[in-house]
């Protein structure tokens, strides 16, 4: 992300969410964005998701810049190279967690025969979230946490170059959040995935390798190897700021 900036409206009624945010989120690592209500941090998300275009700046995924494509492109790419795990767990009732699971192979075009035929992968997938001896469930005979698992396996079965997660753990209570921070945690560190999120719990955080803190749409300070209490300081310190 280079020199990104997104402006909502025009005029007097304009609102800058970001201003000129550049940043390299590492391959392999887990990033927790905070900040205050407000600071731009689910604009930030959609910007480097490639969900929402910036008014200005370049967002790139690898080699790829993402400035340049159409919203069918876009698509394409959101499918095939990112996954995204939301405080809703968006999961389809009628599905069973596999379908669930695999329903992003039957949407990607080209890819479906021989990725639905990966059963090696798939039960690997399921197994890793703790999920192998419920595939044939559906989401009304889940808990909220498994219903989550399945999101998070969802979006890794297409072997993504980065996950993004949008407040993963906001439904969920103290003990099952840890869960799921934990299972994201063994995916940077035993998969290699790359991992973004955003939250406002510092426990949460502190799972993280690095948090980034963004105030009024900028990124005003950073913290390598956070633990939940020096996180909680430093958005203390922001509130101020801001």
């Amino acid at each position: 992300m280079n020199a990104v900036s997104k402006v909502y409206g025009k005029g007097k009624s304009a609102v800058a969410a970001l201003r000129e945010v550049s940043v390299t989120l590492p391959k392999g690592g887990f990033t927790a964005v905070m900040g205050p209500s407000g600071s731009g941090k689910s604009t930030f998300l959609h910007c480097a998701a490639g969900l929402d275009k910036p008014t200005a700046g370049t967002v790139r995924l690898g080699g790829t810049d993402l400035s340049g494509m159409n919203e069918t492109k876009l698509t394409e790419l959101r499918r095939e190279r990112v996954g995204f795990v939301f405080q809703a767990f968006n999961l389809v009732p009628s599905l069973t967690v596999e379908q669930n699971v695999t329903l992003p192979l039957r949407l990607a075009r080209g890819r479906t025969d021989r990725a639905l035929t990966d059963r090696a992968w798939l039960n690997e997938t399921l197994e890793r979230v703790g999920l192998g001896g419920r595939t044939t469930h559906r989401p009304a005979e889940l808990s909220g946490g498994q219903q989550q698992r399945v999101a998070i396996a969802r979006a890794l079965i297409t072997k993504p170059e980065v996950v993004f997660g949008d407040e993963p753990t906001g439904a969920l209570d103290t003990m099952t959040a840890r869960d799921v921070l934990t299972l994201l945690r063994e995916t940077v560190d035993t998969l290699g995935q790359t991992v973004v999120m955003v939250t406002h719990d510092p426990v949460a955080a502190s799972y993280a390798d690095t948090v980034l803190f963004l105030a009024d749409g900028r990124i005003v300070d950073s913290l390598s190897a956070p633990t939940a209490t020096a996180v909680a300081e430093r958005m203390t310190r922001l509130g101020a700021y801001v």
